[in-house]
């Protein structure tokens, strides 16, 4: 059997000095194995403590269920770290992890990786959002919060954004990586894996108040969990913030312009009162053409980092095709030749009398046109080099991929390649 289909799972415990809980939640995951093979129908599991720089005695305790491997950082690198490393040094096909502290029933496992093996999951969450929980209030709502604004942002909803007790296809862990090495290991992944498009699956579980002094900090970890959020977003999906904010813009826009419009539909006439409209609503017609040059810019130069698994929606493929290179110098050219229209008045006026009697909102609305479309051919521009960039990036990586296949056809291991790579 393959290692992609054998049913195995590993189980890590990120430790940093739980001697209090670690023998005890060691003991209930060796019992819960049987339980965990059954119900997933595993062939094997095995379990790895890796202690995040302890000074107590977790290494110990932990050394002493035979059955369990043990990793030992010296230092303290991280919770996420740790969890890294015992994917790494694990063997299962499906990897899983477990807070060290008591708080989660390892016995939820069997159905989580029951959901990734028959149900085609691949990233199962344990819940902790539910009635019976004994999570702090505070860290109740803040995990409330979250999971509506990744709701916001990706489109797709969890209940809990950092729960500590999940289950990963291994396959899955190339779409997931890089992940951040502390405690904001675990909204990283649940943003990643939300907006990159992984199917994942949420199963409630009991949560338990923990065994020892928690090292969260609620307000630190809190804004790490919130930067974690946006980068995940950034990372995979950035023409969503800039489609958001543009949206924003526009709505706002629109609320701002509704009164001025209808009394010119009525009197048909602009009133001297109307000028700080005009000028908030140009203010933000050119921030959302600006967020809109952004979204695609962003979205062009996507190509250039990790794979993404879904395509572009339906109104990121809208703005897309606006901002070809044919419409985008259509709608300039027409920007432009109405502010020359809107303006000539005023500056034939202007060459031959030295003075100008135009009314201010067609100054406005000319300078408007004119400005918007410098920053259509400065995107234009910007387009074009992103698309060089990444035509160029895809040259050399299919240059590397075609000089891979003839080493390994000629049988040139690649420890020389590399090394011959670092000499040139």
């Amino acid at each position: 059997m393959r290692a992609d289909q054998a049913r195995t799972l590993t189980i890590v415990l990120p430790a940093l000095n739980e001697e209090e809980a670690i023998g005890g939640t060691l003991r209930r995951c060796l019992d819960a194995r049987a339980e965990i093979q059954r119900v997933a129908r595993l062939d094997a599991i095995e379990i790895i403590v890796v202690s995040d720089g302890s000074t107590d005695r977790t290494v110990e305790i932990a050394r002493g269920f035979e059955e369990v491997q043990v990793i030992v950082f010296e230092k303290n690198r991280g919770y996420g770290a740790a969890i890294k490393e015992g994917f790494a040094q694990g063997t299962g096909s499906l990897v899983g992890f477990i807070d060290a502290d008591g708080t989660c029933d390892p016995h939820y496992f069997g159905e989580m990786c029951r959901q990734a093996l028959d149900e085609g999951a691949e990233v199962v969450l344990g819940s902790r959002m539910g009635a019976d929980s004994k999570m702090p209030r505070i860290r109740r709502v803040g995990n409330v919060l979250y999971a509506i604004l990744l709701g916001i942002l990706c489109g797709r909803r969890v209940t809990d954004t950092a729960s500590g007790m999940r289950v990963i296809r291994r396959s899955a862990l190339d779409m997931l990586y890089p992940l951040p090495d502390r405690l904001h290991f675990t909204p990283s992944m649940s943003a990643k894996a939300l907006i990159n498009g992984l199917r994942v699956v949420e199963i409630p579980m009991r949560y338990e108040e923990r065994i020892g002094t928690s090292k969260l900090s609620v307000l630190k970890d809190g804004v790490r969990f919130l930067r974690t959020i946006f980068e995940g977003v950034l990372c995979y999906r950035p023409e969503r913030l800039f489609l958001m904010a543009f949206s924003a813009c526009l709505l706002l826009g629109l609320v701002l312009a509704a009164n001025p419009v209808e009394y010119y539909a009525h009197n048909r006439r602009i009133e001297e009162w109307m000028i700080y409209r005009f000028v908030a609503c140009f203010m933000l017609g050119s921030a959302g053409f600006m967020l809109l040059a952004a979204a695609v810019l962003a979205n062009r130069m996507s190509a250039l980092g990790p794979k993404r698994r879904d395509g572009d929606s339906f109104w990121m493929s809208a703005v897309i095709h606006c901002f070809a290179w044919k419409p985008l110098l259509i709608f300039a050219g027409l920007s432009v030749l109405g502010s020359l229209v809107l303006l000539a008045p005023g500056i034939w006026m202007f060459v031959t009398s030295g003075r100008i009697t135009l009314h201010w909102s067609r100054i406005m609305v000319g300078a408007f046109g004119l400005m918007v479309a410098f920053q259509a051919l400065i995107t234009l521009v910007m387009l074009q080099v992103a698309s060089i960039w990444v035509e160029t990036a895809k040259f050399h990586e299919r240059e590397s991929l075609r000089r891979a296949n003839e080493n390994a056809a000629a049988g040139v291991p690649q420890a020389a390649v590399a090394l011959a790579s670092e000499v040139r």
